[in-house]
């Protein structure tokens, strides 16, 4: 009985670590904080050339490949994106949009932006 009640336990655990790991990766996928734009012509981390006119993005945790809805809190507009790259490195920062994509988002000017990003 008490081997029983052992693995029980060990099940329990299992099924509530992997739930807490699901609801980290959709709260890395949803979450709003400040963009900047980068437009360099080096290797990704993904391993492709950088195209600063494509929709593309650096996360530092999602996988490659996904895509989001990026929307600018300042003036509402949005843009899907691909995350391809790593990063960003600078502190406060939640993501790194290409010029193409920070193009669209009209934040050219300034740099950097609030915005709030969901999985498309």
């Amino acid at each position: 009985m008490k081997r029983t009640n052992q693995t029980a336990l060990v099940a329990v655990t299992i099924a509530a670590g992997l739930m807490a790991g699901a609801s980290s990766a959709s709260s890395a996928a949803a979450q709003c904080g400040r963009a900047s734009w980068y437009a360099l012509h080096s290797r990704t981390a993904s391993g492709e050339r950088m195209n600063p006119s494509a929709l593309t993005a650096a996360h530092r945790t999602l996988p490659f490949g996904t895509k989001l809805r990026v929307t600018n809190k300042n003036n509402g507009r949005s843009v899907v994106v691909r995350i391809n790259d790593r990063g960003p490195f600078v502190k406060g920062r939640v993501l790194d949009l290409s010029r193409g994509a920070a193009s669209q988002l009209g934040f050219i000017g300034s740099g950097h932006t609030a915005v709030c990003m969901a999985r498309a």
